[in-house]
């Protein structure tokens, strides 16, 4: 696992050995910190919105799968907070906790919506990281986001494991 953050709004966010989560608000020194949404479109239309993509995370198999396709992506070039290996952040339901570290706990709230700001990072990944269902909607592969249940410090190298997945599988949608 890795861990990102930056003050900035972009797809770039340093790589730290540390990010600290605190609960009802996100990652400590990152753009995206806040009780209420601080996404700039949707802050200006809604600033009153709960935030509901208080961390990002994303798994490394979507860089493997990007890099065989040609493009190199590194951790924390996507904008994500917390780059995960195994779990299959995208098949779990809304509502799953994931804790990170020995105390901090996430919980899904639903998908991140990928927008053009990614083909500045490598031209076309925008479009790779979208995909059709064979009904015809769409799939959005960029991630995953949730809020912080329970903080604390979560380093680069730690595991991630999911800690809770609630009945009835409600699956994640964009937010």
């Amino acid at each position: 696992m890795s861990v990102s953050a930056g003050p900035s709004h972009g797809p770039f966010k340093p790589l730290r050995e540390s990010i600290e989560l605190v609960a009802g608000l996100g990652v400590a020194g990152d753009a995206h910190f806040g009780r209420t949404v601080q996404h700039r479109s949707r802050a200006r239309a809604h600033p009153d919105w709960e935030n509901l993509r208080q961390v990002h995370l994303l798994g490394v198999e979507l860089h493997e799968e990007l890099a065989s396709c040609g493009m190199r992506v590194g951790a924390g070039q996507m904008g994500e907070n917390i780059l995960t290996a195994g779990i299959g952040l995208l098949e779990l339901p809304v509502g799953t906790r994931l804790r990170l570290g020995a105390t901090a706990i996430v919980e899904l709230t639903g998908l991140r919506n990928p927008c053009t700001q990614l083909d500045g990072v490598h031209r076309g990944l925008m479009k790779a990281v979208l995909d059709r269902a064979p009904d015809g909607t769409l799939t959005r592969r960029a991630g995953v986001m949730a809020v912080v249940i329970s903080g604390g410090a979560v380093a680069a190298g730690e595991l991630v494991a999911v800690q809770h997945v609630p009945a009835g599988h409600e699956p994640l949608r964009p937010v």
